[in-house]
């Protein structure tokens, strides 16, 4: 009869989506909130997650079928690799998966309101092996974006000039000059005190310093445009997925956890 609804249709339309059923399982879940601090390798999550190497390489690979996760091989050593989590994959699913439980719920991320100066909620380290191009991206993008909140500096265990096709990309993609900018070496900050320390290169990760304070240190495993033959556009997708990382490390840094969440989810006029 017109306007009924089959039994089976219903059951269709209560199944929980399949982010749900994919990233609900205790041990994905853990996989992705580990993967959410810091890129790592395989022995690393066995580690952090205490389960055997098989059993985390299953559910990694259920994770990689659905795209939430994906690996790149390392530079250091070719045979190992790195797994990525999708963070922006992950925000568009779970604002799906709200709206599809109900229609008034909506997930929005919260301003950083960059545009507005404030005292400084964070020394952040970017390195990098020849820290020409990506560490003084990832510079520019946290002082920039944080609204100068967020201290930024980049450091590397073999210097090299500022390639000059990462200024163009930072200048022609996203509004950004760096051409100011120095290449400094690692000893240039070993003294300094950072909230976080970020490695984008799987080289200088294994030789980072012990620096002071004991700073909450994340891995980004960022291949060097410099070394890609793609020229030019290796360089304007290394600063697009600078530009996609930072934001979340701001969301992170600035955002504070205790604001409370908007609750009048009319639309503004």
């Amino acid at each position: 009869m017109f306007g009924e609804v089959s039994a089976a249709q219903m059951d269709r339309e209560l199944e929980p989506p399949a982010f749900l059923q994919v990233a609900g399982h205790p041990l994905r879940w853990r996989l992705l909130s580990e993967l959410g601090r810091s890129d790592r390798t395989v022995h690393e999550l066995t580690g952090l997650v205490d389960q055997p190497q098989n059993l985390v390489s299953y559910h990694l690979a259920k994770l990689r079928d659905v795209e939430l996760v994906s690996a790149r091989r390392s530079s250091a050593d070719r045979r190992g690799a790195y797994y990525t989590v999708d963070l922006t994959r992950v925000r568009g699913l779970l604002a799906a998966t709200g709206t599809a439980l109900h229609p008034g719920l909506h997930l929005t991320s919260p301003p950083l309101d960059s545009a507005r100066p404030g005292p400084t909620r964070a020394r952040v380290l970017f390195l990098c092996t020849r820290v020409s191009a990506r560490s003084q991206m990832a510079e520019a993008l946290a002082r920039t974006r944080s609204g100068g909140r967020v201290e930024a500096d980049s450091a590397g265990s073999h210097p090299k000039p500022l390639h000059p096709l990462a200024v163009r990309a930072m200048r022609a993609g996203h509004g950004i000059d760096v051409a100011g900018q120095r290449s400094k070496h690692l000893s240039e900050v070993v003294d300094q005190r950072f909230d976080r320390v970020i490695s984008l290169c799987d080289r200088v990760r294994e030789v980072c310093p012990e620096l002071p304070g004991q700073p909450e240190t994340v891995h980004w495993s960022i291949p060097n445009p410099a070394d890609d033959g793609a020229g030019y556009p290796a360089f304007q997708q290394v600063a697009a997925e600078l530009e996609t990382r930072v934001g979340f490390l701001l969301a992170g840094l600035l955002v504070d956890p205790n604001d409370p969440a908007p609750t009048d989810l009319r639309e503004e006029p």
